[in-house]
C-alpha cells in the first residue's frame, strides 16, 4: 500500500519530525511492503522551523538573542532556497520557555524576534517565513518594532523598555528610525488563528489566560493594546486591527502587518513548500495527527489541512492524535478515522513520557484494521 504520513507535532512530546518516523516504522512493521512517505507538517507553530529545514535540506543559523523574559538565550532560524529565512517564534518567546510560575504578559516580550529578523537581514536574506504559534507574548509586538528600530515613549517622555507591562503608559511610537531595510524585504507571516487584535476575539481575551494573565489583567490589557495599536496606526496611516490574524501572537501578527507582512495560512504554506499535494494525489492511505484533537482542527490545523487535500483526491485520510476532544462528528466528516493513542489511564506526565510507544501502537492497530478492508 502506498501510505502518506503527514503528523503535526505532538507538543511537549514529540516532533512532527519524529512522529512521521514512529508512524513510518509501525507501519512497515505491519508490513514491509508497505511504500511510506514522510511529509512532516506543521502551521506555523511548534515544528514549523523543522518541518521547512527538513523539507528543502535548509540551514539552521544559531543566534544569542533576547529571550521572552528578557534573558539571553541561544536559539536557532533557518535559511532556505538560499535567501529566505524561517523563523519560528516558539523558538524565541514561546510559552514552553516561559516556568509556569513566572507566566505573566505584562512579563514578557517580542525583542528578541526583532533581532533575529535583524540577523537574518545581515546575512542577506531577502524574505521571510515567521511562524507565529505557541508564543508566550502580548505585547503587541511593541518589543520586536522597537528591536527593529521604533521609538516608543511612556508618559515621563523616556522609553519604554518593550515588555507587556509598557503597553498601559505608552504615550508615543515613532518609525522614522525603522531599519529601512524591512521595507524591501517580502514577509510571509504563517498562523493558524483568525482572531482580531484586541475585543471579546482578540489576543488578549481569547489567549491571555493561557499566558498567566488574570480576569483583571486582560480587561486592562486589552484597552492598552488597542491604545498601541492606534498609536502605531496612526504612524503609519494604516487600518489592521481588525484584519483576522492580528490578533495572533498576542498582537505579533499585528505588528508585523504593520511593517509590511502578509498573513498566510501555515500549513498551506508548510504543505507547498513540502510538495504534498502530489504525494497526497499518489496515495492509497494518509495517516496525520497532532497532540490534541477537537473542533479548531478543521480550522487553520495542519491535520485539518491534510485531510481537505486528501478528500480532493478521494485518498482515505486517518487522524491519529494524543488526545480527542469535544464534538467529533465535525472531524469524522473529514477524517475517515480519528483515534486517540491513549489505550489505557495515563496521568499527563505518563502520556508525554510514552507518548512514541504509545504512536507506534496505535499506528499498527490502525493500520492493520484499513488493511483488513482493503
Amino acid at each position: 500500500m502506498n501510505i502518506v504520513v503527514a503528523p503535526d507535532s505532538f507538543k511537549g512530546s514529540l516532533t512532527s519530525v519524529e512522529a512521521s518516523e514512529i508512524m513510518k516504522s509501525a507501519l512497515l512493521n505491519v508490513d514491509s511492503g508497505h511504500s511510506v512517505t514522510m511529509k512532516p507538517m506543521a502551521d506555523g507553530g511548534e515544528g514549523t522551523l523543522e518541518s521547512l529545514l527538513n523539507a528543502t535540506n535548509g540551514e539552521r543559523i544559531e543566534v544569542d538573542c533576547t529571550g521572552p523574559l528578557g534573558d539571553n538565550i541561544t536559539t536557532s532560524y533557518g535559511i532556505i532556497n538560499g535567501k529566505t529565512a524561517v523563523i519560528e517564534c516558539a523558538n524565541i518567546v514561546g510559552l514552553t520557555q516561559v516556568p509556569e510560575s513566572k507566566r505573566n504578559p505584562d512579563n514578557t516580550t517580542t525583542y528578541g524576534i526583532g533581532e533575529v529578523i535583524i540577523h537574518a537581514l545581515n546575512r542577506g536574506c531577502t524574505s521571510f517565513i515567521i511562524g507565529l504559534g505557541g508564543s508566550s507574548t502580548n505585547d503587541g509586538g511593541l518589543g520586536m518594532l522597537m528591536a527593529l528600530g521604533m521609538s516608543a515613549w511612556g508618559e515621563d517622555g523616556k522609553q519604554v523598555a518593550g515588555y507587556g507591562r509598557d503597553l498601559y503608559g505608552v504615550k508615543k511610537v515613532q518609525c522614522g528610525s525603522l531599519d529601512s531595510r524591512i521595507a524591501k524585504v517580502e514577509i510571509n507571516i504563517a498562523s493558524d488563528v483568525e482572531n482580531p487584535l484586541c475585543g471579546e476575539l482578540g489576543a488578549t481575551s481569547v489567549f491571555g489566560p493561557q499566558k498567566g494573565a488574570s480576569t483583571k489583567q486582560v480587561k486592562q490589557l486589552d484597552e492598552a493594546l488597542r491604545h498601541f495599536g492606534n498609536l502605531v496606526e496612526s504612524e503609519f496611516h494604516i487600518n489592521i486591527q481588525e484584519i483576522p490574524g492580528a490578533g495572533a501572537a498576542g498582537g505579533l501578527g499585528f505588528a508585523l502587518m504593520a511593517i509590511g507582512g502578509s498573513l498566510v495560512s501555515g500549513a498551506a504554506l508548510v504543505g507547498d513548500a513540502i510538495g504534498i499535494e502530489s504525494a497526497i494525489e499518489a496515495a492509497e492511505l494518509v495517516v496525520t495527527g497532532e497532540g490534541q484533537s477537537d473542533e479548531q482542527t478543521l480550522y487553520g490545523k495542519a491535520p485539518g489541512y491534510v485531510a481537505t487535500i486528501a478528500k480532493k483526491y478521494g485518498v482515505p485520510v486517518v487522524l491519529i492524535s494524543g488526545s480527542l476532544n469535544g464534538n467529533l462528528d465535525p472531524l469524522r466528516e473529514k477524517f475517515s478515522g480519528c483515534f486517540s493513542i491513549i489505550n489505557k489511564p495515563l496521568s499527563l506526565q505518563q502520556c508525554f513520557e510514552k507518548a512514541d510507544k504509545l504512536l507506534f501502537e496505535q499506528t499498527k492497530q490502525v493500520v492493520h484494521l484499513v488493511g483488513n478492508f482493503k
